[in-house]
């Protein structure tokens, strides 16, 4: 048996490090990678956590009752009472905690003591610190802010309180994710990226040595002199077979004791291996099933969308987008054969859940059996939003041209009749304020934005004529199906949003335990010769 390796997750959010990581198994069939400590500060993303984990302590055999919860047979049960000693470990793995606050201290730092004392340096420490003034977004708003300081914000220096764990824990390896937004982030004039790899490799004086997980420099990590290009810390997930153009920045950290011995498994093409075939938005979605949006401002009834929405779909229907002759005459025609089937059709179109469906015949195995469960009855967490009804006139535009013309359209793109009231709509800063998701690539990038509307991510289908639900969003993000997300659905929109893609975190956590069980390999091999 390998050995095992204690993971302590910060800033957890709902718990997409930890699910890739825990998710791993040693060719024993055991977990290389135990959950010690999961810790989150928001409510809702802190219950999502600790139901996971609660769920993790049934080794993959989840209980009966989850199930008849999800499929919507019973309520949710108070899992503390029918599972007194699996909800009491799962309280002891969460924590819900302010990290950096002097509140959060005396308790953290008692149960990093506690794993310490058991573990050694068999840690692994994972997660990142918020990511609000790192992201291009945050700095544009923090901009509007009066007196805004980028030095007095907290948010810059959470990473002190990652680096100050990372000096109590010593674990053998570190896995630290944030926005791309970080790498041209600075505060008076230095660049925020430049001080965090310093601090990290300084840890224990010069104890660790950064490790790009796909670096496109073509260089292997120079373990002697200084560190890798900035870019290359970036990872794309949508190369790692994740149906999502993804891009973050994610530093790997070794103990020096181990990268001396690790340093020729480190090669110049990183640890994490390109796909050869991307996944799209069809491969995990399509599937999925036909939904309608809800209605605000009017009656929302089924009878109410139907009319409203074909008409509306009609009306788009005999627009002119400034197309070819041939794209125009399919625009038009697959607009109104649409706009058509919907009026007439007789099936009902509900807002929420939908019989249980599994992912495209063209999606990756690995990934099909990471998302489907066939326990499953039907979707949860899967309710559409309420529109307007001129933003659902903008949704089948931007839906419509997307199939046709095989990308989203710009404000430019749109018919004067369907463009909002904004001042700025055709001033080129939001071009694609109303963006369609494409069935054919990867999705864009799923961010927390989602929780405010749904503008920037509109579903591929323009009979649908909707945004995303939180299921889907959560199918691009690669949590399992039979995944629950706590809170209403603002907060779950959140949550998905913010996360780690867990399939991303599990072939990371694959890829460092093959070169964790090479150094085992090698050390097994030197008592051997030890002996003889």
């Amino acid at each position: 048996m390998g050995a095992r390796f204690a993971v302590v997750d910060l800033f957890a959010g709902p718990g997409g490090l930890a699910e890739g990581f825990s998710s791993v198994r040693a060719k024993d069939g055991t977990r290389p990678f135990q959950i010690m400590l999961s810790v989150e500060k928001e409510a809702t993303a802190f219950q999502t956590l600790r139901l996971r984990s609660f769920l993790r302590q049934f080794s993959g055999s989840l209980p009966a009752d989850y199930y008849r919860f999800l499929n919507g047979e019973i309520d949710e049960p108070d899992w503390s009472l029918k599972y007194p000693a699996e909800w009491k470990r799962a309280c002891h793995e969460t924590l819900q905690l302010e990290l950096g606050t002097a509140d959060a201290l005396p308790l953290l730092d008692a149960r990093l003591s506690q794993i310490t004392k058991h573990h050694q340096g068999n840690v692994i420490l994972i997660g990142g610190p918020p990511c609000q003034a790192y992201s291009l977004v945050g700095r544009a708003r923090n901009k509007g802010i009066k007196n805004y300081d980028a030095s007095k914000d907290h948010r810059h220096f959470l990473y002190k309180e990652y680096i100050r764990i990372l000096e109590r824990l010593r674990p053998a390896i570190f896995v630290m994710e944030n926005v791309k937004g970080l790498l041209s982030s600075a505060i008076d004039g230095e660049r925020v990226f430049d001080r965090v790899l310093d601090d990290l490799s300084a840890v224990g004086n010069g104890d660790y040595r950064l490790v790009p997980l796909a670096p496109r420099s073509g260089t292997a990590p120079d373990f002697g002199f200084g560190h890798p290009p900035p870019s290359d810390f970036i990872v794309r997930a949508e190369d790692h077979g994740i149906p999502q153009a993804r891009h973050r920045v994610i530093v790997v950290g070794i103990r020096s004791d181990l990268a001396a011995a690790l340093s020729k498994a480190i090669t110049k093409t990183g640890l994490l291996a390109q796909v050869s075939r991307q996944v799209t938005v069809r491969d995990v979605i399509a599937p999925m099933p036909k939904l309608r949006s809800g209605l605000t401002g009017i009656e929302d009834s089924e009878d109410n969308w139907r009319s409203e929405v074909s008409r509306l779909m009609r009306e788009v229907a005999g627009s002119s987008p400034e197309f070819s002759a041939d794209e125009q005459a399919a625009f038009k025609k697959l607009g109104k054969k649409i706009a058509s089937g919907l009026s007439k059709a007789q099936r009902v179109r509900r807002r929420s859940g939908g019989p249980y469906a599994g992912v495209g015949r063209s999606c990756p195995n690995d990934l099909k059996s990471w998302l489907v469960d066939k326990r499953l009855a039907r979707f949860p967490n899967n309710e559409t939003r309420g529109h307007m009804l001129s933003d659902l006139g903008r949704y089948f535009f931007a839906s419509l041209y997307g199939r046709v013309a095989k990308v989203s359209p710009k404000a430019s793109d749109f018919p004067r009749e369907l463009s909002p009231q904004h001042r700025n709509w055709r001033s080129g800063k939001f071009a694609d304020r109303f963006r369609s998701q494409l069935w054919g690539i990867p999705a864009t990038t799923i961010t927390s934005h989602i929780s405010k509307d749904g503008h920037y991510f509109i579903h591929p289908d323009p009979s649908q004529c909707r945004s995303l639900t939180v299921r889907e969003a959560a199918r691009l993000q690669t949590f399992p199906d039979n995944y629950f997300f706590k809170g209403n659905r603002t907060q779950q929109f959140v949550q998905v949003g913010n996360a780690v893609p867990p399939f991303l975190a599990y072939r990371i956590a694959k890829a460092l335990h093959g070169l964790l069980e090479a150094l085992q390999s090698a050390e097994d091999e030197q008592k051997v010769r030890k002996i003889r």
